[in-house]
């Protein structure tokens, strides 16, 4: 399956025009863990839970657990 031929409502979809926000945020909130210290876990925890929609969240989630790690 080619990108022009991808439904514009799929998974894969959402993904790729989602993805450069979602790293965007997830380097944002990274950059806040030295400022924060130890009130960074938390704080970072409500600012997953109000992001919406639901699988964007979760793509944020993952790329934050990505740079975190390496």
């Amino acid at each position: 399956m080619s990108d022009s031929d991808e439904a514009p409502g799929t998974r894969a979809a959402f993904h790729r025009q989602h993805q450069a926000q979602a790293s965007a945020e997830a380097q944002r909130l990274l950059a806040q863990r030295e400022v924060m210290g130890g009130a960074w876990l938390s704080w970072v925890a409500a600012q997953l839970y109000q992001l919406s929609p639901p699988p964007y969240a979760a793509m944020v989630r993952r790329e934050l657990q990505r740079l975190a790690q390496g």
